[in-house]
């Protein structure tokens, strides 16, 4: 789905003259400030670093180097590798890369948007020929520069938002609606949800959302939820499950926002003697090997990471030139009804 650029958004990226003009220096003296060299005064280094931050300036470290006017990095941003998501869309990229010149050079975030800024100006003094970045929400400084890089953005796994370039995912506000359609159909009534610290991982805050919605549009609620404090794991959803039954043993599904977290939750019904499906649902996300090879194959959605990688990567070597309009790709999902919900 096409969508219009903001027709005011300045195409230059801000020069090293352009420092030196706002701290009131020469170039020269910039420059030496920038490469860390010679002495400069406490005063004037002060009034070029404020310059640079204020004008969101990136040294170019590729200046120097043999490497040809046209780059062939290709910078990778991604939230996690021990999150066997993100192997999976690296896979993807990798694999649409591979008959190429270009190379991704990737940087973990850890779902930390300063982290995430902070890697992305590290990588962007290299002048890569694209960023591919997770998520469409990122800092107000990491998103002017994505805006106003003579580069390609690709922000993967989230359409539901204002993308800088290419957006390439799904909807997960409707995937999370579609779960509580989907076990409402099956005749659930007594909902819970066991899920993680959330406050950066908007998409599993978007599922919740549309689960909350179809739930309230049947004239249902949650009845029970609870919170790790903590990151996802098996091991939290696992804990999560018994904190949440505990307190709650008449819930007759719980929703997982993952499937790590849902496989925890299995593990703990068979500890407690607890029959998945019979007495009690189980429902995650992603559609993960290790779930659908279970005796019981887990009931989830399949989202479909390793399409989104090699989508995204595909898409920008299409053209190193940003065109008019930005572009929405829907890789969409499917519900895996399996055997636990």
């Amino acid at each position: 789905m096409p969508r219009k650029r903001n027709a005011n958004r300045s195409p230059d990226m801000p020069t090293l003259a352009d420092v030196a003009r706002l701290a009131g220096v020469s170039e020269i003296t910039a420059s030496r400030v920038v490469r860390a060299q010679g002495p400069i005064a406490d005063t004037t280094r002060e009034r070029v670093l404020n310059a640079i931050a204020e004008l969101g300036y990136i040294p170019n470290r590729a200046a120097g180097s043999l490497a040809s006017a046209g780059s062939t990095l290709m910078s990778v941003l991604l939230p996690s590798l021990s999150n066997i998501v993100f192997p999976d869309v690296l896979r993807g990229i990798h694999t649409a890369l591979t008959e190429t010149a270009f190379q991704p050079v990737i940087g973990v975030t850890d779902y930390d948007p300063l982290i995430e800024e902070r890697i992305l100006v590290s990588f962007l003094a290299w002048q890569p020929a694209a960023v591919i970045l997770a998520g469409l929400h990122h800092t107000p400084t990491a998103r002017r520069h994505l805006e106003h890089g003579r580069f390609r953005v690709a922000e993967l796994m989230d359409i539901d938002g204002d993308p800088v370039d290419i957006a390439v995912g799904m909807s997960h506000r409707q995937a999370g609606y579609d779960t509580g359609r989907h076990l409402i159909q099956r005749g659930y009534r007594r909902f819970g949800y066991a899920g993680h610290n959330v406050v950066t991982d908007d998409r599993a805050s978007a599922r919740y959302e549309g689960l909350c919605t179809s739930l309230r549009e049947a004239g249902l609620s949650l009845t029970a939820e609870h919170r790790y404090p903590g990151p996802s794991s098996t091991k939290a959803g696992r804990d999560s499950l018994e904190i949440l039954l505990a307190a709650h043993p008449e819930l007759d599904v719980v929703v997982f926002p993952n499937d790590d977290m849902a496989m925890g939750g299995i593990f703990h019904c068979m500890h407690a003697g607890i029959a998945v499906k019979q007495q009690l649902g189980i429902f995650g996300f992603n559609g993960l090997d290790i779930g659908q090879a279970m005796p019981l194959p887990l009931s989830t959605i399949l989202s479909k990471r390793f399409l989104i990688g090699k989508t995204a990567a595909e898409k920008l070597l299409e053209s190193r030139d940003r065109p008019a309009e930005k572009t929405i790709i829907n890789t969409g999902y499917e519900v895996i009804e399996g055997a636990t919900a």
